[in-house]
């Protein structure tokens, strides 16, 4: 997408849906031009573009890409010839014994939750050297740090994607480009949609705040990291209504 250059342009990876979706909107709102990926709703990511321009003038190109495919992420950045933020929210979840699970799911997930940042980080970064400036914000779960029983592969990838936020950080900062990560407690999205009302429950309980989080409280923490001052970078920041701080 050849953009003005003086507009601001965010790539947001997993946007059809869940925070992903929230935070295109947010980011929308604000004047940005957009490129969103998803891998499977292909159509909802077209319809959420085509409101999106329609309500805010922005530009906003929908790509069907695997994160977790180097080709696909190659192939999308050929369309992005300036970008101010990345937002590397596209993940997904495995529950299960680790015992019961195969070497190509492990793979899997840490492909797409992990990987994925490495294809998109090292694609962005020259992109982002052209201004000298950009943000890098990387969608990462309480999970990183406590560890769940049950999703051992997505935690392992979440600690990595919060390693890896920490150490891209302290690389990246003499070129004024940022690196955060946001660590999600329990939020109302459909990757929790496969937990029952009983176990949903039993969670709230444990919150201080007394409810699940939303897709759009998220949205507005990475729109507000993104605009942070430059001196804010290598932070994992947590946003789980105290259930883990």
């Amino acid at each position: 997408m050849n953009t003005d250059s003086n507009k601001k342009c965010a790539l947001i990876t997993g946007a059809s849906r869940g925070i992903g979706r929230a935070a295109a909107e947010r980011f929308a709102e604000n004047g940005y031009d957009l490129v969103l990926t998803c891998h499977n709703s292909m159509s909802a990511l077209e319809s959420l573009s085509a409101n999106l321009q329609s309500a805010y003038g922005i530009s906003c190109m929908p790509i069907l890409a695997d994160m977790g495919v180097e080709a696909d992420v190659t192939r999308l950045f050929t369309h992005i010839s300036h970008l101010d933020v990345l937002v590397n929210n596209a993940g997904m979840a495995y529950f299960g014994l680790l015992s019961d699970m195969t070497a190509s799911q492990w793979h899997r997930i840490l492909a797409v939750n992990l990987d994925s940042c490495f294809y998109t980080c090292r694609a962005a970064i020259p992109l982002m050297l052209k201004s000298h400036r950009g943000s890098i914000i990387n969608v990462s779960s309480v999970w990183g740090a406590q560890g769940a029983s049950l999703e051992v592969a997505y935690s392992a990838s979440k600690g990595g994607m919060n390693a890896f936020t920490r150490a891209l950080a302290k690389e990246l900062a003499p070129s004024n480009i940022q690196v955060n990560a946001i660590a999600c407690g329990v939020i109302d999205t459909a990757m929790n949609g496969c937990l029952s009302l009983e176990e949903t429950e039993a969670l709230r309980l444990e919150i201080p705040a007394d409810r699940l989080g939303t897709p759009e409280e998220v949205a507005e923490l990475i729109f507000r990291t993104a605009q942070a001052p430059s001196y804010m970078t290598g932070q994992v920041i947590t946003i789980d209504g105290g259930w883990y701080t």
